[in-house]
């Protein structure tokens, strides 16, 4: 009876309840947040990450224009029935490079995490224009006029610096070859080597099939991307974290 009395006072005196839950917020926020301040990283180093290339950041772009993302989730959840489903689930240093994030809240179509190199460039492009010729039973739009609006490389130097600004490690060379690397990625016969270099395992192919450098190319650049980066086969989780 003595605590429940002691409980009534503090329920019935709202300066004493605004206090005392002021005191047990601040006691948790300072036990959640403290510690990050003796971390050097909060997200685990994983070989094979790396900044997106102009072209597929290019695609990103479009992807959030679109609002893809409001249907399509990117982001595994380490259960069993989503595993087998679409992967390996997803790691936090996957995303570590995206501004903003694109984890989504919603699966109206499904998750794209690992849809990268699953699906030829071909099927990506008749699914973008047709959905419903290659999914009869897929409620998605479609996007034929992507293939029919030609992108250049303008402004990619300064989409990079910006990017460099927040965060990510875009060095001087990526950003002095920005151009270069835009058109070099979506043409097969280009001297492509130093692109390479600069992101080593980049897909370079002429995704659209098409001559012209279209948003339809940067989208798939960007589809044909997604979930490849990590080498699962041999990935270790650091179970010491």
């Amino acid at each position: 009876m003595a605590i429940l009395d002691r409980h009534a006072i503090l329920e019935k005196s709202p300066t004493l309840l605004f206090v005392t839950s002021l005191f047990v917020v601040t006691i948790g926020g300072i036990v959640e947040i403290a510690p990050l301040f003796w971390l050097e990283n909060t997200i685990e180093k994983v070989s094979g990450v790396r900044p997106y290339t102009p072209l597929e950041l290019k695609g990103r772009d479009i992807y959030m224009r679109e609002g893809c993302y409001t249907c399509h989730s990117q982001m595994i959840r380490p259960l069993r029935d989503e595993v087998e489903r679409y992967g390996p689930y997803s790691l936090a240093a996957e995303s570590m490079y995206d501004h903003p994030f694109l984890w989504g809240s919603k699966r109206t179509g499904p998750d794209l995490a690992r849809v990268g190199g699953r699906y030829s460039d071909a099927w990506q492009v008749d699914h973008l224009k047709d959905p419903q010729s290659v999914v009869p039973e897929s409620i998605m739009p479609k996007y034929a006029f992507l293939a029919d609006v030609e992108i250049t490389p303008e402004l990619m130097e300064e989409q990079l610096k910006t990017h460099r600004f927040v965060g990510v490690p875009y060095t001087d060379e990526q950003i002095e070859n920005a151009a270069a690397d835009f058109k070099a990625q979506a043409d097969p016969d280009a001297d492509t080597d130093g692109f390479l270099e600069r992101y080593p395992n980049a897909v370079v192919s002429n995704f659209d099939g098409e001559p012209e450098l279209t948003e339809m190319d940067a989208m798939v650049a960007y589809l044909q991307v997604l979930g490849t980066m990590v080498d699962f086969s041999t990935f270790i989780p650091d179970e010491s974290r």
